[in-house]
């Protein structure tokens, strides 16, 4: 079954397109990873999603049917612009979010899950007390403490260090784990990498990629290498057969042509400078996303 499911979903703000004929099924119970560009429709698409938003046409179906009243008691949302009472105890404000949703067990929920982010120290204080990433903590914490079956994260990650990014990371995980469908957005291909059973790419308003990272990783085959070399990138250019070299300063990746042999790109390599390492390789996450929303993007069609 999928918790969500959209079809031929379309949204624009006066001219401009901002969801262009979308269809998409995320699996209940699923880690689900939405990437893009900054303005490419991820936030308009979760927006849609929580009905804050209206397709101007197409379906939208959350646990099999229309988002209705009691229907969004089922669903947490933590939204890009973070929002909390500024002037509220970090505890009140918890508990006042909880029980919004009805949710069960709220002072429980609490105090489990301020004990869980390392910030029980601070449920007396007021909001406005916190660090950055300690209030994006506690807005995480509201987004989950009614135990929703379906969680929606816009940028979870965003302006955390990465002892709060891993905690975060692990916490989403639990959830998962207790039965939850998660749907967050990111910017950072690493987490999504890691972390999504499933990644939807979405660049201008059209959806460019959808699948399991392997699946994605398949439609590119195994055309990077990765390589340290004793003097660098310097030693890596104008190579033939070899169509961008990406400098990662002590490592440096290259995209081979489709008909090259990457053991010629290898020789030609050790007839330069000496070779440390090197390995033949699917293309990353990032190097995906870069060669469909990069400056040289040939896009998704050509790849």
């Amino acid at each position: 079954m999928n918790a969500v499911e959209l079809r031929n979903v379309t949204k624009s703000f006066g001219k401009t397109v901002a969801v262009d004929d979308l269809s998409l099924d995320v699996p209940q119970g699923s880690v689900y990873g939405f990437i893009g560009p900054n303005g490419s429709g991820k936030t308009t698409t979760l927006r849609m999603i929580m009905n804050i938003y209206y397709p101007d046409g197409g379906t939208i179906r959350v646990f099999g049917g229309e988002l209705h009243g009691a229907c969004t008691d089922r669903i947490g949302y933590m939204p890009e612009e973070r929002g909390l009472y500024k002037r509220m105890k970090v505890r009140d404000v918890l508990r006042f979010y909880g029980e919004l949703k009805n949710g069960k067990d709220v002072r429980r929920q609490v105090d489990r899950w301020l004990e869980r982010l390392e910030l029980s120290e601070w449920a007396k204080l007021k909001v406005e007390a916190l660090s950055k990433g300690m209030a994006q903590k506690v807005q995480f914490i509201a987004t989950v403490v009614s135990r929703p079956e379906l969680v929606i994260l816009d940028e979870p990650f965003t302006g955390l260090d990465p002892v709060n990014t891993d905690a975060i990371r692990e916490a989403v995980l639990e959830l998962q784990a207790g039965g939850a469908t998660v749907i967050f957005s990111t910017h950072d291909m690493g987490v999504a990498e890691k972390m999504c059973d499933f990644i939807f790419m979405i660049f201008k308003g059209r959806k460019v990629l959808d699948g399991t990272l392997t699946a994605i990783q398949d439609q590119y085959g195994s055309d990077t290498i990765r390589v340290r070399a004793e003097d660098g990138a310097a030693a890596l250019q104008q190579l033939e057969g070899v169509e961008r070299v990406t400098d990662f300063g002590r490592m440096q990746e290259l995209r081979v042509a489709r008909d090259r042999d990457p053991q010629e790109i290898l020789r030609a390599i050790i007839a330069r400078t000496r070779v440390e390492s090197f390995e033949i390789a699917k293309p990353s996450l990032h190097d995906i996303f870069v060669r469909i929303a990069g400056p040289d993007a040939r896009g998704v069609d050509d790849a």
